[in-house]
């Protein structure tokens, strides 16, 4: 149960775990095993548990004793939160489901290095997969919001938190290696008017050669284009007129052509496009396009550093905060959400690790740390962004650990997190037992041994 009151993410990894599947070649013989409402959990739903939790295990996190008990009992607690939100008619909306689709799309296309590349491995095409998934991604928002609404109310004391860390034995308590909470505020160097108007010239160079049929769109896009995706896809892509995740002046732009126009040069936070319609249907496109990027000059890079050494002059003097500057300055698209500060992957917290300073785009800020104490901020430094961009950024060590043993005075507000989640486990376990008698569960005989199972059903017998 944990697991599911934690994250609620269970059944949108359903996407992620299909994948897997499918890439594996994995055949899964399907069969009802047990009915919750007017809903059914297949054996294939428990497989697919299973392998979500196997891969969980592969990066640190162990398997339950009895992972099939594990697997059903969170997919029935799922089954239970939806029902209730729909009976409670929680607000979620097509326009959240397809952006989170899109989400999960990104992902696949990112594990398996393009688009084309997933399509091969998983047997599935883009609208195959955004049909499949499309309801189970809905369930799990579904169950996100009412276990939200079931355990947000939940609070812990001062006392709670010491009470739950004393229980540890002290030979039991976790041990931390050094951790960091670092912050960026990156921009991007613009480049100049004249650099600008001659990508703009390029495109309607482009655009005038098609329209003479002195030259095909899909010859220059392989030729010419700057999208780094334009060797697998020759610069084609299929666009949902509510997926957040496109440039909005790209997906706009794109969606105001008819099929076969062309549109004027597009500009975006990567450059000027010229866009071709090739398809619409409803809510989605396919769409083709060239890009170029105008050219990063010295003077350009160096002006950005001069601006990023007065923040980082305003920083230190105390006129503002790191925070504030990085929502005024900022060029990094969810910096106005997370403060600039880097997350880390596994737990989303701000508190990550040197080791999992390895991406391409933050590797090197690694070599700035030892130059660094808590509260300070780097100059101004060059590097490449995840799109290949040239960037520049500041550099800004919040905290930082020594390795060290578990204890109330370092690692408060991480006791009162696991203490927090520990009492929403109850909350949840309590709100379930509840509300599962007011629903219709059967569940095969295989599973009735599972401990929540049995404890479930008992409670159902019960009120009956």
């Amino acid at each position: 149960m944990k697991k599911i009151l934690v994250s609620s993410l269970g059944a949108m990894l359903l996407f992620q775990v299909a994948v897997a599947q499918q890439g594996q070649q994995k055949v899964v013989a399907d069969k009802i095993v047990a009915k919750v409402g007017d809903k059914i959990v297949l054996k294939s739903d428990i497989e697919s548990a299973l392998v979500d939790m196997q891969q969980q295990a592969l990066e640190g996190q162990p398997l339950p004793p009895n992972a099939s008990c594990s697997a059903i009992e969170q997919i029935i607690a799922q089954k239970i939160l939806v029902l209730q939100a729909e009976r409670d008619s929680l607000p979620i909306s097509e326009a959240d489901v397809d952006g989170r689709i899109e989400s999960q799309i990104r992902w696949a296309e990112q594990r398996y290095g393009s688009r084309e590349k997933m399509t091969e491995v998983t047997g599935y095409t883009i609208y195959q997969l955004r049909e499949r998934f499309r309801d189970a991604i809905k369930e799990s928002m579904l169950a996100k919001a009412m276990r939200d609404k079931v355990v947000n109310a939940v609070k812990v004391t001062p006392t709670e938190v010491k009470t739950s860390f004393e229980k540890i034995p002290a030979d039991s308590l976790p041990f931390y290696e050094s951790e960091l909470e670092i912050g960026q505020l990156m921009i991007l160097p613009k480049a100049s008017r004249e650099m600008d108007k001659y990508a703009i010239d390029r495109l309607l160079d482009f655009k005038s050669k098609v329209e003479k049929k002195e030259g095909e769109f899909s010859t220059y896009a392989s030729l010419y284009s700057e999208d780094p995706g334009v060797k697998e896809n020759g610069g084609t892509y299929t666009l949902n007129r509510n997926d957040k995740n496109w440039d909005p002046d790209f997906l706009a732009a794109s969606f105001r052509l008819k099929e076969g126009d062309m549109s004027s040069p597009v500009k975006s936070q990567f450059g000027y496009h010229l866009i071709k319609m090739i398809k619409r249907a409803g809510d989605n496109v396919v769409v083709q396009h060239i890009l170029i990027k105008p050219n990063i000059v010295t003077a350009d890079i160096t002006a950005a550093m001069n601006k990023l050494d007065t923040v980082r002059a305003n920083i230190i003097s105390g006129k503002m905060s790191f925070g504030e500057a990085v929502v005024k300055y900022s060029d990094e698209p969810m910096a106005k959400f997370n403060g600039g500060m880097l997350q880390n992957p596994q737990t989303g917290s701000t508190y990550i690790t040197v080791d999992q300073l390895n991406d391409p785009s933050t590797k090197d800020i690694v070599m700035m740390l030892d130059s660094l104490k808590p509260g300070g901020v780097s100059k101004p430094m060059l590097f490449d962004d995840e799109q290949g961009r040239k960037g520049i950024r500041l550099v800004y060590l919040k905290t930082r650990t020594q390795p060290h043993r578990e204890n109330l005075k370092d690692d408060y507000s991480r006791i009162q997190q696991r203490t927090l989640q520990e009492k929403q486990v109850v909350a949840l376990n309590k709100w379930l037992m509840d509300k599962i008698p007011t629903f219709y569960v059967h569940v095969e005989p295989e599973y009735t041994e599972c401990a929540n199972v049995s404890k479930w059903t008992a409670g159902a017998v019960a009120q009956k």
